[in-house]
């Protein structure tokens, strides 16, 4: 009775930290609000290297430097972390101009529709059969984002680099078994001296926010380390205490809370045309998430792979 209480605790220990991770990643867009005034390449920059100081020291708190060695002694796996580091650099870039530019809803929409890219690289990556349900839940995104394309008059590429290379990135996580906060650790690494040596051409030219930005802005730079590693270490507690299917149920927190930000505190635009093509997305992801339950009954070999795939794409 004792352990069954424990592990009851245990689950909504997770639950707690699963939500306080996504509703986190999900006000996000307020944090980069405040760096406006700030190129969003050069916040870039400044999120590279601060994430690595601080997850650094995460690392060396967390005692994972041996899992550091592991990844640096096999070529192969540093290969795919070096590309790791490239997809998360341009999920990340592409993210805070959306946010500083505007389109925080169209941000919203690529995580929305995360999950369904993740199942179309299962398939065409990965050999893996697509079921029926999961074939419909693409089709009806599809049009989703077909009907906002129209009425924009333009793809929204946003959404889908948003959603590729989240998706893109948690295939790669999954192909080579990682620890997740050592891996972080090597991706900024690698992309780093880059970084560096942007923010030191732009601060030798006086344009660099060091140099012309108040007390205020340079404070909320440095802190782009923090709040990149604070959600991956509540993700990093909440999926070892609770499942993976309320993980995933759990990810819907962030672009809700990102499309709430967009209409009603940013005041973007959202006409209907938005909200229906919002509601055969929200479709979309009824079914796929009802399928992966087991709720509706599905004939494909998708299964734990893409749910575990899917869940990893969450820790950019």
């Amino acid at each position: 009775m004792k352990l069954s209480i424990n592990v009851k605790d245990e689950n909504t220990t997770g639950i707690c930290y699963g939500i306080a991770a996504y509703s986190l990643w999900g006000i996000l867009p307020l944090y980069w609000k405040l760096m406006e005034s700030v190129p969003a390449l050069e916040i870039l920059a400044h999120r590279i290297c601060w994430s690595f100081i601080f997850m650094l020291l995460v690392v060396y708190f967390y005692r994972k430097r041996g899992s550091l060695s592991a990844i640096i002694a096999n070529r192969k796996k540093l290969f795919l972390i070096f590309l790791c580091g490239f997809i998360v650099s341009v999920n990340w870039f592409t993210y805070i101009y959306a946010v500083n530019s505007g389109h925080v809803i169209e941000s919203s929409m690529g995580y929305f529709i995360n999950p369904l890219v993740v199942v179309l690289l299962g398939v065409t990556v990965l050999g893996e059969s697509l079921g029926r349900w999961q074939l419909v839940a693409i089709i009806l995104a599809f049009v989703g984002v077909l009907i906002i394309t129209i009425q924009y008059g333009r793809i929204p590429w946003i959404a889908l680099i948003l959603a590729g290379t989240f998706a893109l990135y948690g295939l790669i996580k999954k192909m080579i078994h990682v620890d997740s906060l050592a891996g972080l650790v090597l991706e900024a690494f690698i992309v780093m001296p880059i970084a560096l040596t942007y923010i030191a051409i732009l601060e030798k030219g006086g344009k660099g926010s060091l140099v012309s930005s108040s007390p205020a802005v340079i404070v909320t730079l440095a802190g782009t380390g923090v709040i990149t590693a604070i959600p991956l270490i509540f993700y990093a507690r909440g999926i070892e205490r609770t499942t993976f299917s309320m993980m995933g149920f759990l990810q819907y927190i962030a672009p809700s809370l990102q499309l709430f930000l967009g209409i009603f505190i940013f005041k973007e635009y959202f006409p209907l045309t938005h909200f229906i093509s919002f509601c055969f997305i929200w479709a979309a992801l009824a079914i796929f998430t009802l399928a992966n339950a087991g709720v509706l009954k599905e004939h494909s070999a998708v299964g734990q792979k893409i749910k575990a795939a899917e869940i990893e794409t969450k820790k950019v």
